[in-house]
């Protein structure tokens, strides 16, 4: 099932390992990119006043290039880099956990999907292994197109 394997610890720390592969190559290479992220994971520091912080969406889109593309690096799980934000071009260095990091754009163009769950964020599920095959089985089972397919 999809959802056990996204909020698998081992998934995530797989993904965040990719992520951050992806992302020093693109430093190693001098390539601009853009990363679509969670915007409740990230912090700004000195925060941002609020009529620009209000601004920002669940899922928010920065471009790295310029400046912004040399001031980033990464340290430990984290991507940092200065930007300057709203008309008052007001800098903070953006802190973005790397397992936030949702995908790496390159020219527009999707490069990299995470698609791990937060280990902090995970909502267990209720449902027993056995329990989720006999709900299954039972689907299965209520067609009666499907008796066919039983040995008997």
């Amino acid at each position: 099932m999809l959802y056990d394997i996204i909020k698998n610890p081992s998934f995530g720390r797989l993904m965040e390992n990719h992520v951050r592969d992806m992302l020093i190559f693109l430093f190693e290479n001098d390539q601009n990119f853009g990363i679509l992220c969670k915007i409740e994971a990230v912090t700004f520091d000195p925060e941002l006043p609020k009529h620009i912080a209000d601004e920002f969406r669940s899922m928010t889109l920065f471009f790295l290039a310029g400046y912004t593309f040399e001031s980033a690096r990464i340290d430990d799980d984290i991507l940092i880099f200065e930007a300057g934000f709203g008309q008052e071009n007001i800098g903070s260095f953006v802190s973005v956990p790397l397992l936030s990091i949702v995908q790496i754009i390159i020219d527009d163009t999707p490069a990299f999907v995470n698609l791990a769950l937060p280990h902090e964020r995970l909502q267990p599920v209720n449902i027993e292994k056995n329990e989720g095959i006999q709900n299954s089985m039972s689907t299965f089972l209520s067609n009666p197109e499907n008796q066919k397919f039983l040995k008997k």
